[in-house]
């Protein structure tokens, strides 16, 4: 059985065909430039194609995709049929969707219905899976999978906000949390590295890239993340503040006279590594600049490390106890100097780490000490696998 796992932004489509029997990948690319002029990157096992290609919309870019992974000297399956499903990531499924789902016309309707509360996510995510349906057959299952899904089991008292209540019935504002789709394949990772049911561990999982969140899971539940509202509450991240002071937004809209979408733009977009650091959002380069003696490079590291160290901290105490901790995203499956800071002086809380077992890069790993309490480990994430068993797991087919 193969499925295509599809990540679509507003100008991009990003896509994997896994083929289910062995979990391997098959082929995987990027559209990109969707609306302007058209690239896309293709690559399978043995070669690569990059070629300028048409794109005035997503339904031109699922065409070509279709015509290289079928046809040519690269393609990958024979015939399309071959395709038993399609997994599409969504990034927002509001209070609606504890779990995946099979797509229908009326699930796509309540998506658009919440699509103010991920505008730049979910519209892309929708005009994304009208386009895939127009190019497959109607027989073809499309199976939704949510950022948003599971941490829909995080308590009230944790997802609430303290604002008038009637705001939270007429609006729905509440922490959501993202990245839960990463969060939930390192957790069934951990569970079979471990030899333990997840209803038995207590576990804090930390997505660390150019977005990062960490979410506490207990006995297999997320029980808070810190992501919020939005992706950009909690970490300091590539370009997002990460949590502030609310007043600040009133403040820098009357002392700088920015609008709301002026202010969204400042936190989200030039917030971050890039504005402490001022030259870049991308943790690689900030190193590099640190390691030049740039103050404010440095400090942007150290505003990540701290606060990554007090949420670990704030979440283990939440939860009562802490069995393991998981690093995985770009930046914590990478970067070793990140891990060792972030869990240094944590001894007291039983995490011991192993300097030389976490000079590893990329790879699934224990990094703490063999007699640590708390196990400490890297574990890379798969989003796309998860998103393409899930759709497996929905259609009733292996």
């Amino acid at each position: 059985m193969k499925v295509l796992v599809i990540n679509a932004g507003s100008s991009s489509l990003k896509y994997q065909l896994i083929d289910m029997e062995n979990e391997s990948v098959l082929a995987k690319g990027n559209c990109e430039r969707i609306g302007i002029d058209g690239l896309i990157t293709h690559k399978t096992a043995n070669a690569e194609d990059s070629h300028e290609a048409a794109f005035p919309t997503h339904a031109e870019a699922f065409q070509e995709l279709v015509r290289l992974l079928s046809t040519g000297p690269i393609a990958v399956i024979a015939d399309m049929k071959e395709i038993a499903a399609v997994g599409h990531r969504v990034v927002q499924g509001g209070e609606f969707y504890s779990a995946s789902v099979q797509i229908t016309e009326e699930i796509l309707q309540k998506l658009e219905d919440i699509s103010d509360l991920a505008p730049l996510h979910n519209p892309a995510n929708i005009m994304a899976i009208r386009a895939c349906r127009s190019v497959f057959a109607p027989s073809v299952p499309q199976v939704a999978v949510f950022d948003t899904a599971f941490h829909q089991t995080i308590p009230p008292k944790a997802y609430m906000y303290a604002i008038p209540y009637e705001l939270y019935e007429k609006h729905h504002i509440r922490k959501y949390g993202f990245h839960g789709t990463s969060h939930r394949f390192v957790c069934a990772r951990l569970s079979k590295i471990m030899g333990k049911p997840l209803s038995e561990l207590k576990a804090i999982t930390c997505h660390l890239g150019n977005g990062s969140s960490i979410t506490a899971v207990d006995g297999g539940k997320s029980v808070d993340t810190t992501m919020g509202f939005t992706p950009l509450d909690g970490l300091i991240m590539g370009t997002r503040s990460g949590s502030i002071d609310p007043s600040i937004v009133t403040f820098l809209q009357e002392k700088e006279g920015l609008g709301p979408k002026e202010v969204g733009d400042l936190l989200n977009k030039k917030s971050g590594y890039l504005g402490i650091s001022g030259i870049t959002s991308d943790q690689r380069d900030l190193t590099a600049a640190a390691q030049q003696n740039n103050q404010r490079a440095q400090l942007a590291l150290d505003m990540q490390r701290y606060q990554i160290k007090k949420y670990i901290g704030a979440y283990a105490a939440a939860m009562g106890g802490l069995d393991a901790l998981v690093f995985t995203g770009g930046i914590g499956e990478n970067s070793a100097e990140s891990r060792m800071r972030a869990c240094g002086d944590l001894e007291f809380m039983g995490i011991e780490m192993d300097a030389e077992a976490n000079s590893c890069h990329g790879v699934e790993k224990e990094i703490s000490k063999p007699g640590s309490k708390v196990k400490v480990f890297v574990i890379p994430t798969n989003e796309e696998l998860l998103i393409a068993r899930d759709a497996c797991e929905i259609i009733g087919r292996k």
